[in-house]
């Protein structure tokens, strides 16, 4: 998928991924009332911080990644109907391994 946003400095923009109810032998645990981070998809990636001397620290995360971002600390923007979570690096909390 092609990203309609380029982010800058340290930013990432991410896709976001559903989760859903998940299942645990006959019992289905709903989705609903649990506080959790978002998680999505890093679609783009910014250059990197710039230090106070003026060098780019570029970022660690690569396009592919599964991150996981604080509920309330990213951005969420709507371009064409489409959702999109933009973040700073440091706001990112880890990579999901195996998604």
């Amino acid at each position: 998928m092609k990203c309609p946003i380029i982010p800058l400095g340290d930013r990432v923009v991410l896709l976001p991924i559903e989760e859903g109810e998940q299942q645990y032998g006959n019992i289905i645990v709903p989705d609903m009332g649990k506080e959790k981070p978002e998680m999505g998809k890093i679609l783009a990636i910014g250059e990197g911080r710039i230090t106070d001397t003026g060098a780019i620290i570029q970022n660690q995360l690569k396009k592919g990644q599964v991150v996981m971002v604080p509920k309330f600390g990213a951005q969420v923007v709507v371009i064409d109907g489409e959702t999109y979570i933009i973040a700073s690096e440091n706001d990112v909390l880890g990579i999901i391994k195996n998604k």
